[in-house]
């Protein structure tokens, strides 16, 4: 045994010690106590009965317990005797090899015992206390080394944001271009109101998109979620100016960080499985407090945000604003379907007390059209509702209403499909979606389906009066390797189908991109995209955009 190991069982032997020496005859170690020690029983002991007793101790002192005949491992003080015996050594035996366990004691015998055991005890101290000596210096500096630690954890815990936040991030750098195929120069109407005729734009372009993340929860349950964002996107990958070309990472802060989203969630019932979750936001979209997504394709993946609108961007392709909602899903039935119900309101001009203002001109409002805030017919606001059946990401089938007002934007589309709604007037949306999804990954990808349409009422519809989109995406997973994904995807972006601007007004867009998993937390996108005919009917002749990118994401 090494003196550290020592060191540390002295203490433990000195709590035996004492309690075992006492145990065999209570009444008398009760008179012991109280003759105040280990003096205390000298004087009560004549001195020559003592050096008797230790020389028998001393003749007839044993090294192990197995050298008594009469002790089994059985024997319920088997273990205390044997630490006395090995550990002290001061227990001792009768000439015969018996210890005589069951036999009673005189108050002298159990003296001798008890200073035989203390004798050993000091020694013990002492050598303890030699040890603590020897390794004084080593004992000063572990001393030190856990008093750091100790400081360290201390000023960690002052500085620490808080114990329910984490943080998430998330960095894309995307580089890349666009080219223009038809009538390049003259791809837009003059008699278009507020369209330019625009000259080429196909520089590569270097840009980037940083969200930070905020999820901080209060009982574990609920969610505060904040979103930061900031980037340094302008031109054709921002939207300008053909709307469709803007990516899903287009971000156009100018570099400044600001808050994107903010809302708190907390759930409600969850009775027999059925569970719901309520929410409430000063900037919120809608499709954020739905139950489940309405298609598998892209969720996060996608190129083009015209792809965000899941084929139905009257529905699901409502801006940012302040709302609430909630929704509720049944507990799954043996086959593991479910049924969910999702309502919300969003109003886009919700923080504005005043009028709203739908003209501008040099950054002056010349034009004020209804009243904003919650509620009113400024304050280009969405109602939605959907309902939805399936099991998880298996497969799902949804159908969901929203209801818009006035100057609310309906997502993306052609020049004319792709507006907000006009002044006076609402618009009524009906969207039906499906997605399917193989049991194990392979050559069989997941199928997206989306098909939506909008109709137009009250103020002027002549030129837009319904419109319509459609959506396919095809997405397999573990393609090349586990992590890696391929996706494909085309959809007919809103266009004007019925009204005098619905001549030639519908179009394509198709994308393709392949994203390789480097690590857990870094990927790499390269995509190509296609747009037939994406400002419809205000196009002067042919026109189409080819766009082509690599997308770096790190996750942090």
């Amino acid at each position: 045994m090494n003196p550290f190991q020592r060191m540390l069982l002295a203490p433990a032997a000195l709590s035996l010690v004492l309690p075992t020496v006492i145990a065999p005859e209570t009444a008398a170690a009760g008179e012991l106590a109280s003759l105040n020690g280990r003096e205390a029983i000298n004087d009560y002991m004549e001195q020559q009965e003592i050096d008797e007793l230790k020389a028998w101790r001393s003749k007839n002192q044993v090294t192990s317990v197995n050298q008594f005949s009469d002790i089994r491992p059985t024997d319920w003080a088997y273990q205390a005797l044997s630490n006395l015996v090995e550990k002290y050594g001061c227990i001792a035996g009768y000439p015969n090899g018996t210890y005589k366990g069951g036999q009673a004691m005189t108050r002298y015998e159990a003296a001798a015992l008890l200073n035989a055991c203390l004798d050993r005890v000091i020694e013990v101290t002492d050598e303890l206390q030699r040890l603590m000596d020897e390794f004084k210096k080593e004992l000063a500096v572990l001393k030190g080394r856990v008093d750091g630690l100790e400081a360290q954890v201390g000023e960690l815990e002052a500085q620490q944001f808080s114990t329910t936040t984490k943080l998430r991030g998330k960095a894309d750098m995307i580089i890349g271009a666009t080219n223009y195929t038809g009538d390049v120069n003259q791809n837009f109407a003059s008699s278009q109101a507020g369209l330019d005729k625009k000259q080429k734009q196909e520089a590569f372009t270097f840009n980037y998109r940083l969200t930070l993340d905020l999820d901080t929860s209060f009982t574990g349950k609920d969610l505060l979620y904040t979103r930061l964002r900031s980037g340094n996107f302008s031109g054709n990958f921002s939207g300008d100016p053909i709307g469709l070309t803007q990516l899903e990472d287009s971000n156009t802060n100018a570099d400044v960080l600001k808050i994107d989203k903010l809302w708190y969630q907390f759930p409600v019932g969850d009775s027999k499985g059925a569970n719901g979750m309520i929410f409430v936001g000063p900037r919120i979209e809608g499709y954020y407090m739905l139950a489940s997504m309405p298609t598998l394709y892209g969720n996060g993946n996608f190129i083009l945000k015209e792809f965000k609108g899941r084929g139905a961007s009257g529905v699901y392709g409502n801006s940012t604003g302040q709302g609430f909602g909630g929704w509720w899903r049944s507990a799954r039935n043996s086959s593991g379907n479910a049924f969910s119900i999702s309502s919300n309101y969003v109003a886009q001009s919700g923080s504005n007390s005043g009028e709203y203002c739908a003209i501008t001109n040099g950054g002056n409002c010349t034009t004020y059209d209804g009243d904003a805030g919650l509620f009113n017919s400024g304050s280009q606001s969405k109602f939605i509702t959907q309902l939805a059946y399936g099991n998880g990401n298996k497969w799902q089938v949804s159908a969901a209403y929203a209801w818009t007002s006035a100057y609310a934007t309906m997502g993306k589309g052609t020049f004319n499909g792709g507006k907000p709604v006009g002044a006076d007037q609402n618009a009524n949306s009906l969207a039906l979606n499906a997605y399917w999804q193989p049991e194990n990954s392979g050559w069989i990808p997941s199928i997206s389906l989306g098909y939506g349409v909008n109709w137009f009422s009250g103020g002027n519809t002549a030129a837009r009066s319904q419109s319509m989109e459609w959506l396919v995406g095809f997405e397999w997973d573990d393609v090349g390797a586990d992590g890696n994904t391929l996706g494909f995807g085309f959809s007919g972006p809103q266009w004007v189908s019925q009204g005098t601007a619905s001549s030639s007004d519908t179009g394509l867009a198709v994308e393709l991109w392949y994203k390789y998993q480097v690590t857990d937390n870094i990927s790499i996108t390269p995509a190509v995209f296609y747009l037939s005919n994406p400002l419809g009917s205000s196009t002067v002749g042919d026109f189409g955009t080819i766009g082509y990118l690599m997308k770096t994401t790190f996750r942090f």
